[in-house]
Order: C-alpha cells, then structure tokens, then sequence
C-alpha cells in the first residue's frame, strides 16, 4: 500500500514538472523585446543651457517651469554622487533588462492584451514609496532606491532599507502591475484587505516564478518561516478577536501596511514581521486558487473578496 501511495505522489509531482514546463515553454516563446532608455544618465550628462532639449523629450519628468530647481539638482554635489553611485552599480543594466523581459512575456501569457512597456530609469526623490512604477505603457525604475540595503545613502528603518536591493525591482514593478489592474472594493473590512494583498502577492507567483517567497513578499527568509510556524495562531487571534469583517482603520496599519512589525499588542510583537495580513491572504488566495484552477489570473483579479475567502476552505494546520 505504502508502494502505491509513492507512486502516486511521484506521478503526481512528475505530471506537475511536465505541466509548469508545458506554461514555461509557452511563455519563452513569446516574442518581448524590452527598451530601455536611462534617462538617469541623459540628465546628469546634459549640460543646464541644453536642458529645454530633455525637458521636450521627457515632458512628463518636468511638472511645472521654475529651470533653476533642475538645474540645482544637476550641480548639486550630493545628487552628483548618487549619481555616481548609481552608474557604479548599474553600468551595465542589461542583466535587469533579460528579467524585464522575462517578466513582461509572463505578463503577455496571462495578460495577452497588455502593452510591452518602455522602462525608464530614473534617479528620482529617495521616494520609497515610488520606487518602481508601472504606467500603462511606462515603467519607471528610480535606481537611487536600490543600490543595496547598506549602501551609505540610506537612512531608512531597516525594514525598509531590507527591499532597497536589485532583486526587488522585479516584484515591485509587479506590485505596482497589480494595484493598476486590481479593481477597488467598497468592502474596507479586514479580510477584503488581505485579500486585496493576497491577490497581487499571488500575481507573483505566476509572473516570477524564480523568485523566492521572501523575494515576492520583500521578506527576510527568517520571517517567511516565523509566518509560516506562526500561520495557526495568528488565524486563531484574528477569528477569537472578531477582526476578519471589522472596518476598523487602525487594522490596515497593524496588519496591512509597511511596518518593522505587526501589532497584535502581545509579546510576539517583537520577532513578528511587517504586513502578516498581507501574507494571510495571500495563503487565502493561494487555496482558493488551489480549489479553483480553472480561474485566471485575470478573472481572479476581479472576483469579490468575501467569495474567494468563503470559496479558499483556508484552515491553517495547527
């Protein structure tokens, strides 16, 4: 009997295998050719009485008509060096470009009617809440935010400072893919917003299929692990507290949003991560999704949350 059971499992993780190679061979084969055009390196190597030349180029980096505050950027001795910085570590951006590309035929597989965007690198703000932006027919990368998380310019928590590396640009121009393209809720329950997360957390799942589940979640892997032997207990705290349908708005920032951790007022405080909400559903998500293969991305995008919750059966092992 014990034979049979191993035998199954082996043709069921071989048929498996065949299948993902079957969507990989298929995505390999669409033809993406990404452009990417540094205008990091066109501003700082353009001389101030030349700059109404990439001002007409690149209308949209220019809101407003006071020139002095650009040109002020271009001489200014600290943003000289982060530039500098930043060709030190992206001399050379076709490695980056290789994983648009391979990013972007996924994103053809599953999304067939999206454009192949333009990426455009920048050195922006130090904005980490803008650190890669998909718009439609743009991508913008601010190369400034990821120069690795111990570079000397970063005065950011830690728990910021964790994402601010190469590998990250990928899973936050899917992040930014998602938010575009995942309808808006009038449900602010809890529950909706982890699942809301989950959705774009899943979307990671199919478009970087390479990456790790710490890489998708901008986690240490010490804190996918701390989730996961976690996983039961934090489900119970949420149903034994009545959270999972309250509209409560101090929920999000304890659950939901960036933050060195979550803040379940107990002594796991301390070695929790940041967004355990969003993980929550994002394992929701995973189980509707396993319940329901039939669904795709697309359509799980737009399905209500509260069916994918009551249709997941997610029941964490204890």
């Amino acid at each position: 009997m014990k034979i049979y059971r191993f035998a199954v499992v082996l043709c069921l993780f071989f048929l498996s295998c065949n299948q993902k190679s079957k969507v990989e061979k298929e995505v390999e084969e669409i033809p993406v050719d990404i452009k990417v055009e540094r205008f990091d390196k066109v501003f700082f190597e353009t001389k101030p009485q030349d700059l109404p030349k990439i001002k007409k180029q690149y209308p949209f980096f220019f809101p407003g008509n006071d020139d002095n505050l650009w040109i002020q950027k271009m001489n200014d001795p600290i943003w000289r060096e982060v530039y500098d910085e930043v060709q030190k570590k992206y001399s050379d951006f076709e490695p980056v470009r290789k994983e648009f590309n391979a990013l972007f035929q996924h994103v053809k597989y599953y999304f067939p009617k999206t454009k192949i965007p333009k990426v455009i690198t920048v050195i922006g703000e130090m904005d980490y809440n803008a650190k890669s932006i998909y718009a439609d027919s743009l991508v913008v990368v601010a190369l400034e935010l990821y120069l690795g998380k111990n570079h000397k310019f970063y005065e950011f928590p830690n728990y910021l400072k964790e994402n601010f590396e190469e590998r990250q640009i990928m899973p936050d121009v899917v992040s930014s893919f998602s938010y575009r393209n995942i309808p808006n809720s009038i449900d602010k329950s809890l529950v909706a917003q982890m699942v809301f997360e989950g959705k774009q957390l899943y979307a990671k799942d199919l478009l970087l299929p390479d990456y790790t589940d710490a890489e998708k979640m901008g986690y240490t892997p010490e804190q996918i692990k701390w989730c996961e032997e976690n996983e039961a207990y934090m489900w119970r705290y949420f149903i034994e507290n009545e959270m999972l349908y309250s509209d409560d708005p101090k929920l999000r920032a304890r659950f939901i949003a960036p933050a060195p951790f979550s803040k379940f007022f107990l002594e796991i405080d301390n070695d929790s991560p940041g967004r355990v909400g969003a993980w929550i559903g994002w394992q929701m998500v995973r189980s509707y999704m396993k319940n329901n293969n039939d669904v795709s991305l697309s359509e799980l995008f737009k399905i209500e949350a509260k069916e994918i919750f009551e249709k997941s059966k997610y029941k964490p092992k204890k």
